[in-house]
């Protein structure tokens, strides 16, 4: 019984010895625990911005803020002969020691102490990553600071990637720092690019990077470089034939400028913050198109252009494999750092083939649909023409051949300006976003700010069949990811393929006079743009491989009287076609399935009616193109001397004929009337018709409603009385203020003196039909 107590009451004291044990044991690690806690590694490395092309290849770099070229190495660039060579030099246990080796330390302890100085040390990989990322003067204290530091890298890293930091950190000289910094300064090579001497050479520097400077000590650098490889060769880490390779290779190597390429798209690519860009850029296509781009500017100066933008596309990809913002980056005299590829500027006619394009879908036109070109008026806004002319009745594809002005406004306000600003956002147009509560139709002519990347992405859309892709600067696009809708539908199949005939017709007044711009070129579909007062030139094209779009001006907004899209941008538009599409085959767009074509008035571009008699082959849209019927020509009954005309309500019972009358609107008889072109005028309607017209009243075209007018005190002008009447009007009849005024034929003009104040109009027609506005006149001394 006496024998059970006494193991009994053992049992705690032998609990209480083991659960001491396991803390004494435990101590170090939990102690390391917490110093990790309080003393957190100093591991925040700030690396250069670099940029790549698609190769990888550093086409341009930005310095850390402490002045250092830093460029970070990435692991797949620490190859294994670069690795191998690293750690068989300076740490040849790296593998296999916890951070520090113990053996090492012991073996420098006794050397150092037997001899009474220092003739070995002990540091490791891991050792040399602390001090590099926390120097300090050399003390036994800090040596063991430095030892909890390589613990604590070892514990937060793995292996490779306490490789990676210590290639980021090796100091080779000057301000250079990081394997990768050195080869591309002095080898002008990616770190896995280098060969055995090129790797050893760099090896042997961060021991000596004062006095073992490439460039200036190279015999010095090849003689400690083939002494390493003399023990590389004896301890038998690489062949006998790489060691004599290396041993005979020459050490050509010296400082080069760090590359300074693509400087616009660098810039750019470094606001994203990410510390290596690896761009889109095919550094060939960017180096010959700054090249053609710098020399076509260079012979525009003479005429007062000094600077141009340009982009290139690969329609296939949707990246951007050329970027040049400005004719020459470093010339300060013309702003040459602005970015005129992301400046917002006036777009001239460029966004005309979209809208016609979203017009087409819209079943509101087809290619050969008829539009008025004559004198309009949209509450006061009358567009004009570029050479100040009406052409009448012209084809939707007449208009943007020749790029129309008063065709496309008329688009615009059957189309909806809120339904196409919905869609230019949906192209990322910033500057539309930002006015689009006071943009107008004047927009399609010029009235909005875009920039050359806006433009040029919607013209690559035309050329994937309609779909639109946001442009990718770099190679791993977040919006590029798999799963994550990227296009939207611009414009249909159909629209994109009909846009793409019209736009690569030679045979344009936009087509360049010089024939040596165009010579071998391949064929493009194309549109120009000229903005108001001559500031900024246009031309943007494509075809299945490639779109390039061009902007020539002036970043100070000066306008050049010989700046234009056609005569100026388009030349340049082709010499970069020329050279990136050198070797096309040829191969142009296919013709969609939902694309047919069928019969139509030559007169309207509409459904032939019964007296329609030439006709024409138009592309439609199944389903979705208009099918109205044409009338051109109307049917009006008449009495036998053709004087007067009849309606339902008063023909006689005999005595009339029918015959058919141009069925022209009020705007394009006044326009026929002004040119003195003759046609066949429906006779004044029966006077004693009874029936009140409510319908065709007439629209008065010199004064916009509820609009203020200005007139000086001392030298008083009248205003102008004018409207537009249908064609069975023979005479209108003005009043002032309920007061009549004056009385004319439809096509002329009359004036009148207001008084101060409020003013209404009124005009009425033969027919008794009338229309009144308000206007207000307000005196002042100019």
């Amino acid at each position: 019984m006496i024998t059970r107590l006494q193991t009994y009451f053992s049992q705690p004291n032998r609990a209480r010895s083991w659960l001491k044990g396991l803390l004494v044991f435990l101590s170090p690690f939990l102690l390391f625990i917490l110093l990790n806690i309080v003393f957190p590694l100093p591991d925040r490395v700030e690396y250069s911005t670099i940029i790549t092309d698609r190769k990888g290849e550093v086409i341009h770099a930005f310095l850390c803020t402490d002045q250092q070229w830093r460029m970070k190495t990435e692991l797949e660039e620490i190859s294994p002969l670069l690795q191998k060579a690293i750690v068989a030099k300076e740490d040849k246990w790296f593998y296999r020691h916890p951070g520090v080796n113990p053996l090492a330390i012991g073996r420098a302890v006794f050397n150092n102490v037997a001899t009474g100085r220092r003739t070995s040390g002990a540091s490791t990989i891991t050792m040399q990553v602390a001090k590099l990322l926390e120097p300090k003067r050399r003390t036994y204290l800090n040596k063991l600071v430095e030892v909890f530091r390589a613990f604590q890298l070892e514990w937060k890293y793995s292996k490779q990637e306490i490789l990676q930091l210590y290639l980021n950190l090796l100091p080779y000289g000057g301000n250079i720092q990081g394997v990768k910094s050195a080869a591309v300064i002095y080898f002008r090579k990616n770190p896995d690019h280098l060969s055995l001497a090129e790797i050893m050479a760099l090896a042997v520097i961060p021991n000596r990077p004062g006095s073992l400077v490439i460039g200036r000590n190279n015999p010095a650098i090849v003689d400690e470089r083939n002494r390493w490889l003399g023990r590389f060769r004896e301890e038998g880490h690489f062949s006998g034939q790489d060691i004599r390779d290396a041993l005979e290779e020459p050490l050509v190597a010296e400082r080069h400028a760090v590359p300074r390429l693509a400087p616009h798209l660098a810039y750019k690519l470094k606001q994203s913050g990410q510390v290596i860009c690896h761009s889109t850029i095919e550094l060939n296509t960017q180096l010959k198109a700054e090249k053609i781009v710098a020399d076509y500017i260079r012979g525009q100066r003479l005429q007062g252009i000094r600077n141009a933008a340009a982009m290139i596309i690969d329609n296939r990809s949707h990246k951007v494999v050329a970027y040049i913002g400005s004719a020459d980056f470093y010339d300060t005299t013309d702003a040459g750092q602005v970015n005129g590829a992301a400046a917002v500027r006036q777009p001239g006619s460029t966004l005309k083939p979209l809208l016609y394009g979203l017009c087409m879908d819209g079943g509101l036109m087809t290619p050969r649909l008829m539009i008025s070109d004559v004198s309009v008026n949209y509450n006061g806004y009358m567009p004009e023409n570029y050479d100040k002319e009406f052409n009448g009745n012209v084809t939707m594809e007449y208009a943007l051949d020749h790029s129309l002005n008063i065709p496309a406004v008329k688009a615009l306000s059957w189309y909806g300006k809120d339904r196409f600003i919905a869609k230019l956002l949906d192209c990322r147009f910033e500057q539309v976003r930002k006015d689009q509560r006071k943009l107008g139709l004047s927009m399609i002519l010029g009235g909005c700010g875009a920039t050359l990347e806006e433009l040029t992405a919607v013209f690559a859309a035309f050329a994937t069949r309609g779909d639109y892709y946001p442009l990718q600067y770099l190679e791993q696009d977040s919006s590029a990811k798999p799963g994550r809708a990227r296009k939207k539908q611009l414009v249909s199949q159909a629209s994109a393929y009909l846009l793409s005939e019209m736009l690569s017709k030679v045979n344009r007044p936009d087509f360049p006079l010089n024939w040596q711009s165009t010579e071998k070129m391949p064929k493009i579909a194309w549109k120009t743009g000229t903005s108001y007062g001559r500031r900024d030139a246009w031309s943007i094209g494509y075809n299945k491989d490639y779109t390039i779009g061009v902007w020539v001006g002036n970043f100070s907004g000066v306008g050049v009287p010989g700046l234009s899209g056609a005569e100026v941008a388009t030349p340049l538009l082709f010499r970069l076609f020329n050279t990136v599409d050198y070797d096309n085959e040829g191969e142009w767009f296919e013709v969609p399935n939902g694309l047919d074509s069928r019969i139509v008035c030559e007169v309207s571009g509409k459904v032939p009616g019964e007296h329609c008699t030439n006709l024409v082959t138009d592309h439609f849209i199944p389903l979705v193109s208009g099918t109205e019927t044409c009338e051109h020509l109307i049917e009006v009954a008449v009495d036998e001397k053709e004087t007067r005309s009849y309606c339902r309500n008063c023909m006689p019972e005999a005595g009339y004929r029918k015959l058919l009358y141009p069925n022209l609107g009020p705007e394009m008889q006044s326009w026929m009337e002004e040119r003195k072109i003759v046609f066949k005028r429906i006779p004044p309607h029966n006077p004693d018709c009874e029936m009140v017209f409510r319908e065709g009243a007439p629209r008065i075209t010199s004064l916009s409603a509820n609009e203020e007018y200005l007139i000086d005190q001392s030298d008083p002008e009248p205003l102008q009385l004018a409207c537009r009447t249908g064609s069975d009007v023979s005479r209108v009849y003005w009043y002032i203020n309920d007061q009549y005024y004056k009385s004319a034929s439809p096509g002329s003009s009359i004036f009148f003196m207001p008084s101060e104040g409020p003013v209404k109009i009124s005009c009425t027609d033969d027919k008794g039909r009338n229309t009144n506005l308000w206007i207000r006149v307000r005196m002042v001394a100019f």
